[in-house]
């Protein structure tokens, strides 16, 4: 198992990783959390424009083997999501 660990990246210990960029930040999920889970299936985005407190649930992401969710490493507006996942979770 090769896994990558960006620099650039802080990681949550439920395996989410945020990417500040000023005051922007783009989070997902690391390496080790996308082998675990397999081939993703299904993605369910969060709404544009929900507030999220840090440690709540921000997306679920289904996949052949469990249904995991991705909690929310900060406290943030939802100001724009990946339609590329939703299109094509395996992306």
């Amino acid at each position: 198992m090769d896994l990558k660990f960006p620099a650039d990246l802080k990681y949550a210990p439920t395996h989410e990783w945020v990417r500040m960029d000023g005051d922007m930040a783009t989070v997902g999920i690391s390496d080790y959390a996308q082998h675990k889970l397999g081939d993703i299936v299904y993605v369910e985005l969060p709404v544009i424009g929900a507030v999220l407190e840090k440690g709540n649930a921000a997306c679920e992401i289904e996949s052949v083997k469990a249904v995991s969710e991705l909690f929310m490493p900060l406290t943030g507006e939802i100001v724009e999501t990946n339609g590329n996942i939703a299109d094509n979770p395996t992306f």
